[in-house]
């Protein structure tokens, strides 16, 4: 499982286009996680990849130091699928996301990191799986965190 983590001051998805674009999930101050599923992935890494944002120390504590979570300040989360997080893209220019999992057990752990997440005590809005999404983000800091359940960096 992999994830891009920002720290953000608020951040919605809407699917749609114009006057029909429609608001799927928005939220104040805390984090936007963009999370792929690998062909690989389980039940342990959604819990372990929920357990790690939440308690993730990147915001600001009274001395202006990277010492507090979403858990700490009571934040929220919005988190978005995002199968591209595994391309491939060392041959040729068109990637490759052969390491995705596939649609169905890619939604079913999706499902159980945001499960994971709510779990914890963090409000946590969703995406629409599988949909083309226009999401609008403010960034705080900006601050933005890798992370890799297999450890790779």
């Amino acid at each position: 499982m992999r994830a891009i983590v920002q720290r953000v001051s608020s951040a919605s998805v809407s699917i749609g286009e114009g006057r029909t674009r429609t608001v799927v999930g928005k939220i104040g101050p805390g984090l936007i996680v963009y999370l792929g599923v690998g062909r690989m992935d389980g039940e342990a890494q959604a819990s372990a990849m929920a357990e790690k944002i939440a308690g993730l120390r990147i915001f600001m504590d009274e001395e202006e130091k990277m010492n507090l979570s979403i858990l700490d300040l009571g934040l929220e989360a919005l988190v978005i699928s995002q199968f591209t997080l595994y391309a491939d893209a060392r041959k040729g220019r068109r990637p490759s996301f052969d390491q995705a999992a596939g649609n169905q057990e890619a939604r079913e752990l999706y499902e159980s990191f945001v499960r994971h997440l709510r779990s914890q005590g963090i409000h946590s809005e969703k995406g629409a799986f599988g949909q083309i999404m226009h999401i609008e983000a403010a960034l705080e800091g900006p601050v933005s965190i890798l992370l890799d359940s297999e450890k790779r960096f």
